[in-house]
């Protein structure tokens, strides 16, 4: 196999597994056969091509079956980790309720929604308790602070409210899904990976307000959105837009919680979690009739 093989081989790899088996070949073959003599790595534009065609390509395989449900499913997972980077980073004073989120999230992410629904209810319980500041279930010593990085302690800037409305729409839509009682495709392992932005405290904007918002997790969900607003605009599938504004009405509630601190930064914040969600529903609406058939 030749460097340029190699290199086109790589760049085949934004394309999903069955794609590759299917026409990888065919597709190396081709690109050697037009490359000029001696070239030793593909064309920029060219590069660029493949890996906007593999995104695309993957992309139309994810919007395979009905929209609705695989959207309603997406919203849960997004909720489902947010809620386990609410809790993470106070393992060491709950580690049975962080445990028991985690296997939450395992759960959802293999679209296995029916063992979830006990464990969003025991979870969501005790974690509006601890918002709350009643002690239920176990003992565990309210507020609890211990955590680097976290001087505030848990669910510090969402009030019960917020932390129900989160646990709540996921039990919701997990509900919905299981009812409905048809086989739900896994999710991605990458959303693991999500979790650890979300949890990462790192800069933060209006640090001297009892309301502040982290970077790295404005940066996460703003950059999810924009995925979302992609996906939508090259699929023509409203799922994704589902999936947005679900999470963006649990961020609402979050973010009104904390009416008597906010800011017109705050409500910019907002802004930039609003736009993006509704475009994602809006871009999908001019090829799907009804946009959630």
């Amino acid at each position: 196999m030749t460097r340029l093989e190699r290199r086109y081989r790589r760049l085949l790899l934004a394309y999903p597994a069955g794609y590759r088996r299917a026409h990888g070949d065919e597709l190396v073959e081709i690109l050697l056969d037009s490359a000029e003599p001696g070239r030793r790595s593909p064309e920029l534009r060219e590069a660029a091509g493949l890996l906007m065609g593999g995104l695309r390509t993957r992309v139309e395989h994810a919007a395979s079956g009905l929209a609705w449900p695989d959207g309603l499913h997406l919203g849960v997972t997004v909720l489902a980790v947010a809620n386990l980077a609410a809790l993470l980073p106070f393992v060491a004073a709950i580690p049975l309720w962080t445990a028991l989120s985690a296997l939450t999230l395992l759960a959802v992410l293999l679209g296995r929604v029916r063992p979830a629904l006990p464990l969003l209810l025991l979870t969501g319980v005790k974690a509006t308790a601890i918002a709350a500041g009643v002690p239920l279930l176990d003992q565990v010593l309210i507020p609890i602070t211990s955590a680097p990085g976290s001087p505030d302690g848990l669910f510090a800037t969402a009030g019960p409210s917020a932390v129900a409305t989160s646990y709540a729409l996921a039990f919701a839509g997990s509900l919905v899904l299981a009812v409905r009682g048809r086989p739900l495709k896994s999710r991605s392992w990458w959303w693991w990976l999500a979790v650890a932005p979300a949890i990462w405290p790192g800069p933060v904007l209006m640090a001297d307000s009892l309301f502040p918002i982290s970077v790295s997790r404005m940066a996460l969900e703003l950059g999810l959105l924009l995925l979302a607003v992609c996906a939508a605009r090259m699929a023509r599938d409203p799922r994704w837009g589902l999936a947005a504004l679900i999470y963006l009405f649990s961020a609402t509630i979050m973010i009104a919680g904390n009416d008597l601190h906010l800011t017109l930064r705050h409500l910019a914040y907002w802004a930039v979690l609003a736009l993006p969600a509704a475009t994602a529903l809006l871009v999908s609406r001019d090829h799907r009739d009804p946009v959630l058939r």
